[in-house]
């Protein structure tokens, strides 16, 4: 029995190294053969693709390329961002949400300059100390950048081991020490950048939330949840409340100008622009919220309230249903420099705003192209 137990323990061996080896093998020629072109996999310059992991938090990639081709033009390398006017930033980001990651990356960049002479620190744990660098977001650009041996644990790949040892509920960000326990036998010794990225493929465009493509899944040997047929509950989905809210908006114009005020630093939205306006308290009418939010906000009143147009846009937790009225001020309104500015529509371009603020300026810009449309023909 003494003799015979060595052998044992170098036949079970010899069959996990075969499995960890057909395992990236399937793998990487899968990912060689079907991975998207995408504008960040063709650099291996730690600036560009921490931009496009920040980006792509909460985000599709669809939704991320024109804004990504944009930034770079922008800000093409981590002086130009960090020499960039918050404003400026703000504006470029508008549209992706999640404001605060774009508030991140400016003062990251500013930071990396300051101490690091303008290049990223190729330390973990120096990233880790740099605003907007989480561990995913350290460990994929350190991993892709420069090949090193980190692997990188988002969405996709979680809900990838989690269908492949078949763990039940939600793919919660907190139980990924439990998913490297995992993934830890299946590490390749070099091009961790091409595993990482090969495995975020996959979950992004076969094992995906919903329908996942099994089938045509190279891995799907290893997966006990595709063996047990239960893909399709693995992981749980996330329940999602949101709490819906009525808002109005002044759009008050003075001589070819329309007045706009600067949300605080602090809380949802900092540091955005907007047109006066708040939430629809209980018991209220929209237009006696729109002359309480303007009274508090400008010491004025408002009369000759004409609707112009409601839009529906969504914040993290909230649903908000914004009502636009154009408005005139009863007296001259109290205004704060720094805070309230008297900016033509053209001029509206420059000012970073939420989604509901950006809708309304769309239907303004098609309100005068309509008018000016009917000038002319006159």
């Amino acid at each position: 029995m003494i003799f015979s137990q060595k052998p044992m323990k170098i036949q079970k061996n010899k069959i996990k190294s075969q499995k960890k080896y057909s395992f990236q093998k399937k793998l990487h020629f899968w990912y060689e053969r079907h991975h998207r072109k995408l504008p960040w996999r063709q650099s291996n310059d730690p600036y560009k693709i921490w931009v496009s992991e920040v980006m792509l938090q909460q985000t599709t990639v669809q939704a991320v390329l024109p804004f990504y081709r944009e930034w770079i033009k922008l800000f093409p390398n981590i002086k130009s961002l960090s020499q960039a006017s918050l404003q400026e930033v703000l504006k470029a980001w508008q549209g992706l949400g999640y404001y605060q990651r774009a508030k991140n990356l400016h003062f990251a960049a500013q930071k990396i300059i300051k101490k690091f002479r303008g290049h990223i620190p190729s330390d973990y744990d120096q990233l880790r100390n740099l605003p907007s660098f989480g561990p995913y977001t350290a460990a994929a650009v350190l991993s892709f950048a420069l090949d090193k041996p980190y692997p990188a644990v988002d969405a996709n790949v979680r809900r990838v081991l989690m269908r492949l040892k078949g763990l039940r509920g939600e793919a919660n960000p907190k139980n990924d020490n439990t998913l490297l326990r995992i993934l830890k036998p299946y590490y390749p010794q070099k091009k961790m950048d091409f595993f990482n990225q090969a495995l975020m493929e996959l979950g992004s465009q076969v094992c995906r939330p919903k329908n996942p493509l099994c089938l045509l899944c190279p891995i799907n040997q290893f997966c006990q949840a595709f063996k047990e047929g239960v893909q399709e509950v693995i992981p749980s989905p996330k329940k999602r409340y949101y709490r819906k809210i009525e808002a109005v908006a002044a759009i008050i114009r003075r001589k070819g100008k329309y007045l706009i005020q600067k949300r605080p630093s602090r809380g949802l939205l900092a540091d955005l622009w907007e047109f006066p306006g708040g939430k629809r308290k209980s018991g209220e009418t929209i237009k006696e919220a729109l002359q309480r939010e303007i009274q508090e906000e400008l010491s004025t009143g408002v009369n000759a309230e004409k609707f112009l147009t409601r839009v529906q846009h969504a914040y993290t937790q909230f649903q908000v249903s914004l009502s636009a009225y154009e408005c005139k001020l009863k007296k001259e309104p109290h205004l704060k420099k720094g805070r309230h500015q008297w900016v033509s529509l053209k001029g509206l371009r420059r000012y970073p705003f939420p989604s509901g603020s950006a809708k309304i300026i769309k239907f303004l810009e098609a309100r005068e192209k309509f008018k000016s449309k009917g000038q002319r023909e006159r």
